[in-house]
């Protein structure tokens, strides 16, 4: 960013600069100690984000769902009004019955209702998806062959390196799926094909976890980065220029 840049900016642009840089400044100081600069900083990300989530939910769900539903003149429609939203309504009404000790029973009647119908619908769905679907997808590439090749191999398979690499890359995942359930499998002791298999599902569990752990920690740097760039090519030139000219130079 160029003094010509700097010069355009108006002050709110700055000030928000400036912002951004102190917040971020104060939640970076949290990796020296706790301190009130971090809980301040915390307090107003908290603050920001659940008034963000309210003025969302609204202008969302409640006024085209509900009242534009209800009384579609205040939409401008002329559409006649659905009653039949009044039921979930009064559902969302007995949920936040919960802070009154006196009617905290009603909440239990919509959470019932809320955990039977995720329950029923995620049941079908987990099913296809994480098993069904993942089956398919393990055992199609052990017999994968290119559609419309004609070859005398058997059953017309293509011995190809990327289906020789795809097919080895599958029996390893089965592998790995067995000898990780095996590792759970605490009906019978682990000796034997059992221990083996349970021992061998240990590393394939190290292996798992350790990725999940790594790719956790690339997205935290990343965030930092982020930070890091902010501050160097956005705030620092802004202020740079700011000191500059608060001592005449």
């Amino acid at each position: 960013m160029g003094h010509g840049a700097l010069d355009t900016l108006g002050s709110p642009q700055i000030i928000g600069l400036w912002l951004q840089a102190v917040l971020t400044f104060a939640i970076l100081s949290f990796l020296i100690a706790d301190n009130p600069f971090y809980k301040f900083a915390e307090h107003v990300f908290v603050g920001i984000s659940a008034g963000y989530g309210v003025v969302l939910v609204w202008h969302e769900a409640v006024l085209p769902i509900l009242l534009y539903r209800i009384f579609p003149t205040l939409s401008g429609e002329l559409a006649s009004p659905d009653y039949w939203v009044i039921v979930p309504t009064l559902l969302g009404l007995m949920m936040v019955a919960r802070f009154v000790p006196r009617l905290a029973w009603l909440s239990r009647w919509p959470i019932a209702f809320v955990v039977g119908v995720t329950t029923g619908a995620s049941i079908p769905v987990g099913v296809q998806a994480s098993i069904l679907e993942q089956m398919h997808g393990t055992i199609k590439p052990l017999l994968y062959h290119r559609p419309g090749v004609l070859t005398d191999r058997p059953f017309g398979l293509d011995y190809s390196a990327l289906a020789v690499l795809t097919a080895a890359n599958a029996l390893l995942l089965i592998v790995g799926v067995v000898c990780t359930l095996s590792y759970f499998y605490f009906s019978h002791e682990h000796k034997r094909l059992l221990g083996v298999a349970s021992r061998i599902g240990i590393w394939f569990l190290m292996i798992a976890f350790g990725a999940g752990f790594g790719n956790t920690v690339m997205a935290r740097i990343s965030l930092l980065i982020g930070r890091v760039q902010f501050l160097l090519y956005d705030w620092w030139p802004v202020a740079s220029h700011g000191v500059s000219h608060l001592f005449g130079r």
